[in-house]
């Protein structure tokens, strides 16, 4: 099993909240990551994603937690960011 992974940036301009989350976060730019697995076959190259993660950097400690990506448009729509 191949994984490809792909990291971008998102930014808030206020405190959000992602579905799964269990606290309110501050406003500020966070790296996203997200796993897609290779499924190879006899027709073109398939992936097919995995996970999606939000990495939440902290002073004296990083955390990684597992949100829904839809979850994270939401809170960006709501937040009127933009994906960068």
């Amino acid at each position: 099993m191949t994984i490809r992974t792909t990291r971008m940036t998102v930014s808030f301009r206020r405190p959000f909240l992602i579905k799964g989350m269990t606290e309110e976060k501050p406003a500020g730019t966070y790296e996203v990551e997200t796993d897609e697995e290779v499924i190879e076959g006899n027709g073109p190259t398939v992936f097919l994603r995995v996970a999606t993660l939000l990495i939440l950097k902290e002073p004296g400690r990083t955390q990684t937690i597992t949100i829904d990506p839809a979850g994270l448009q939401a809170a960006l729509l709501q937040d009127g960011s933009a994906i960068g």
